[in-house]
């Protein structure tokens, strides 16, 4: 198993992906192809660079303001397999991950039987923020999330009520 992400970029304190100040990477290669994309150059999955898993959690354990990770994109479960390998040294590190798909929890769930690393990366994440982005229900009063069908689902709670339970940011 390759510990190497491919990555269209890191940002080392963002308050605009997720609560709190995040360490956001912007995973490489995505095939949703959603009109309107906020990160169109993330979708080739011959671009950005190859990073070590290492060094972004030497990055994050080196920052103590961090309130956590949030895995963008691109798409992150098109990497699931590095990607859960890093959410579980995360989550020793304490913490809190957030993961943005253009997949939905449903989705994510059902193919996990035939994709490597989904449901690890799935289990080791607080917080999906689900669904393609469309332009036609885009909002600009939404917190982190571009349009209305996207949904924030508590990943833990989801799992022990076996139903979607929501996260309401917005309030």
């Amino acid at each position: 198993m390759s510990n190497m992400v491919r990555v269209a970029g890191v940002v080392e304190e963002s308050i605009v992906d997720g609560p709190g100040i995040r360490f956001v990477v912007f995973t490489q290669g995505c095939r949703h192809n959603c009109q309107g994309c906020h990160n169109m150059h993330t979708h080739s999955f011959d671009g950005g660079k190859l990073i070590s898993m290492d060094s972004i959690l030497h990055k994050v354990q080196e920052n103590p303001l961090l309130d956590g990770v949030t895995l963008s994109g691109g798409e992150p479960f098109e990497q699931a397999v590095v990607l859960s390998s890093l959410s579980i040294e995360l989550k020793k590190l304490g913490r809190h991950i957030i993961t943005y798909t253009g997949y939905t929890y449903e989705y994510i769930v059902e193919k996990a039987k035939k994709m490597e690393g989904w449901m690890d990366l799935l289990h080791h994440t607080d917080i999906l923020i689900d669904g393609r982005f469309e332009v036609e229900k885009k909002n600009l009063n939404l917190r982190f999330r571009g349009s209305e069908n996207q949904r924030v689902i508590d990943v833990k709670k989801t799992q022990l009520n076996k139903q979607i339970v929501l996260v309401e940011w917005d309030e």
